[in-house]
């Protein structure tokens, strides 16, 4: 049975990362079809050529990356690294929970190291190359060390909760487990934007001008209560405009990129922002994290079946089932289920951009909306011509075309 297990694992690994690059090269080769009429605007002829050559560029380099990535963790289950890991963190102390705790945080830490020149290469010569990088050598080692030491400080208390919960009331585990993430999902939701943001970017209140009572007018028109509306550094980073919604109830927030302040007029914003709004309005918000905590029951009802068992820690080389390496196992064969729930997501999150976009032309800002999308879409070198299947497994949101078509009709 482990040979079984310890082959579906590699098998999986491979056919992942076969499917990856094809949706890859599918993309790639697609890119150079007619652009529509409807987008024919959005670049001149030298632009258009840099947009190609950034697109086929960070596709050669995530070609690089995917490879040694696929590699490196292939050798891993393959060749017992992982075990080898499993035999490091016992040798240093015999209590199971530290155990667990070093396991994933010696895996961390060399992922960490593994992806700094990856991550610098991308953001300091690909970004920096089109133009797109405004980071300093500074805010990219504080930003790596801040991201390490939270990862691993909420990972860990993550962790240590569904241990605890594991050894103490293993027949109900998977309930309480799951009740435990259900309750961290929720206070993330909360108060995401106060806890964890902050430590990254300043944000600060839309000031008192013509864009806030433009802002203030359409909520108002709509019936939408808005109080917080934020700005967000994101040129300390990137010179790329986005915005978002967060939060529920009265901690719900709408947050703007200064970036997009910049570049976008004060309807055009509003019509943004009315995208956004429309995403409340239809409670998409809500309905993605009900989503989530089901899919999650999901998850822990079989992951509680699998750590009961020592044959998936005897496929990759341990003796015994234990709760990280059953956990890590598990992980790997449950990747299959998520990328299909993912594309499922992926369906009904379109969906839900429509949705969105419907509410800013029921509220007759479609034009507004459509130059905004253009003028994004051209300052990020956007691909305006994806592969159809990469579209359908990949994307969250409709293609700027797609979105365009449904907005005029």
């Amino acid at each position: 049975m482990e040979s079984l297990i310890y082959f579906s694992i590699l098998t999986i690994l491979f056919l992942e990362f076969v499917f990856n690059r094809t949706l890859s090269f599918l993309n790639i080769k697609h890119s150079s079809q007619p652009i529509p009429e409807e987008l024919k605007d959005l670049y001149d002829e030298e632009r258009y050529q840099k947009q190609q050559s950034y697109l086929r560029t960070n596709a050669k380099f995530g070609l690089i990356v995917s490879t040694f990535s696929f590699l490196f963790v292939f050798c891993m289950f393959a060749f017992g690294g992982y075990a080898e890991i499993d035999s490091i963190a016992r040798s240093l102390t015999s209590n199971a929970l530290l155990v667990t705790l070093l396991f994933f945080a010696i895996i961390k830490i060399i992922d960490f190291i593994i992806d700094i020149p990856f991550d610098f290469y991308a953001t300091f010569v690909i970004e920096e190359r089109f133009g797109f990088n405004r980071t300093t050598k500074k805010t990219f080692v504080l930003d790596l060390l801040k991201s390490l030491l939270l990862s691993m400080l909420i990972s860990g208390i993550i962790l240590s909760v569904i241990f605890v919960i594991y050894e103490q009331i293993p027949d109900w585990f998977w309930l309480l487990a799951w009740a435990s993430m259900s309750a961290f999902s929720l206070f993330m939701s909360l108060f995401y934007s106060n806890l964890i943001v902050p430590l990254f970017n300043k944000q600060t209140p839309l000031e008192e001008g013509e864009l806030r009572n433009a802002i203030q007018v359409f909520a108002e028109k709509t019936n939408f209560k808005l109080k917080n509306i934020y700005v967000i550094n994101g040129s300390k980073r990137s010179s790329k405009a986005n915005a978002y919604f967060t939060g529920l109830g009265v901690k719900k927030r709408i947050v703007l990129y200064d970036t997009l302040i910049q570049q976008l007029s004060t309807e055009e914003i509003v019509a943004v922002l009315a995208h956004e709004i429309g995403h409340n309005k239809h409670q998409h918000t809500l309905k993605n994290l009900l989503i989530s905590l089901t899919l999650n029951l999901l998850l822990f009802f079989i992951f509680g079946i699998i750590l009961k068992y020592d044959v998936f820690a005897q496929a990759i080389g341990c003796q015994l089932a234990s709760f990280h390496v059953n956990m890590l196992v598990f992980s790997t064969l449950y990747s299959p289920i998520s990328m299909l729930l993912g594309f499922w997501r992926n369906v009904l999150s379109r969906k839900f951009e429509y949705q969105a976009d419907a509410f800013v032309k029921e509220n007759g800002m479609e034009d507004a909306l459509i130059s905004s999308l253009k003028k994004i879409s051209s300052q990020a070198l956007s691909n305006l011509t994806p592969h159809p299947l990469v579209v359908r497994v990949r994307y969250s949101h409709p293609t700027l075309y797609q979105r365009i078509v449904a907005l005029k009709k």
